[in-house]
């Protein structure tokens, strides 16, 4: 079964098809939706972060439902922000805030905009399997032939890796561990693997993220707070979305979803979706949550 976006690993374009309801009387694909909004949105998306994948896949759903024109392109956190403080990306709903993406908001903050948390659950993590025979970062070091010396990492441009590189490892003295920097992708599949085997292992990890329902695995203690403390995902737009966008903005800004609501979203698209094709899995998820769907567009 496939896990994730294991194969979203390289930078793509989704374009949506021309939405047939909902637009303005100009004929079949005018310039605007009813509601007076620009037509066309264009969402960045993070390569390999689960939860803006799924969230972005929803809002394309949704928005079709109301007549725009919704371009999903996949990317890099760097060219993400470089893009949105540019205008190529009308908004990006993935933003960690205060610490993950602190850094990409104060150099980008002057040309961008915050439209708010619409989850403030979301931490960093360090996770081990179930049964690992410690508790806290604390007893890492001492222990670390039985991980194989080895921390198992995500992207080399994520802020969970710096955070990391630069406070985990020299805090809990891990410097002799081998870091491995690879993706999202794939820690997951290292962390399959190793659940497969009954093997101990180490990797970067946060919450919330659908691994945390898919294998047996816990955070480790963090006494020294190097992680930080709990986070908001955050929806942030171009600098003039909210004149080419005024109503989609406005649902962006009221925009809330609890873990455990987008869990369930994540597992009927990663776990029990077969296909590379999340669209049938997110309809069939807004069926079965028609009530939620509905409060995203409300007045």
């Amino acid at each position: 079964m496939r896990k994730g976006t294991f194969t979203k690993i390289v930078a793509m374009a989704g374009v949506a098809g021309l939405a047939l309801t909902g637009c303005a009387a100009d004929g079949g694909g005018g310039d605007t939706v009813e509601n007076g909004d620009e037509a066309e949105v264009t969402i960045a998306v993070f390569n390999g972060w689960d939860e803006g994948v799924a969230v972005s896949e929803l809002w394309k759903y949704v928005l079709e439902g109301e007549g725009y024109t919704v371009n999903l392109e996949y990317a890099d956190p760097a060219p993400v922000y470089t893009g949105l403080a540019d205008g190529d990306y009308d908004l990006t709903l993935d933003t960690w805030l205060p610490l993950t993406h602190a850094e990409y908001v104060e150099e980008y903050g002057e040309n961008i905009v915050d439209l708010g948390a619409w989850n403030e659950e979301a931490s960093l993590t360090i996770a081990v399997n179930e049964d690992a025979p410690i508790t806290s970062l604390a007893e890492l070091a001492e222990n670390a032939d039985l991980f194989n010396n080895e921390i198992i990492g995500i992207d080399p441009g994520a802020g969970l890796t710096k955070t990391t590189q630069e406070q985990v490892i020299p805090t809990y003295g891990l410097e002799d561990m081998e870091f491995v920097i690879s993706s999202t992708p794939g820690m997951l599949t290292e962390l399959e693997a190793a659940t497969a085997a009954g093997e101990n292992i180490v990797v970067t990890l946060w919450r919330p993220h659908w691994a945390y329902d898919e294998y047996p695995v816990r955070d480790l203690e963090d006494p020294e707070g190097t992680l930080g403390g709990a986070e908001g995902m955050h929806s942030f737009s171009s600098s003039d979305f909210e004149t080419s966008h005024p109503t989609l903005a406005g649902w962006m800004q009221n925009f809330q979803m609890d873990s455990e609501t987008l869990y369930s979203l994540e597992n009927a698209m990663f776990n029990e979706n077969e296909s590379d094709d999340y669209g049938p899995a997110v309809e069939q998820w807004a069926g079965e949550n028609q009530e939620f769907i509905d409060g995203l567009t409300a007045e």
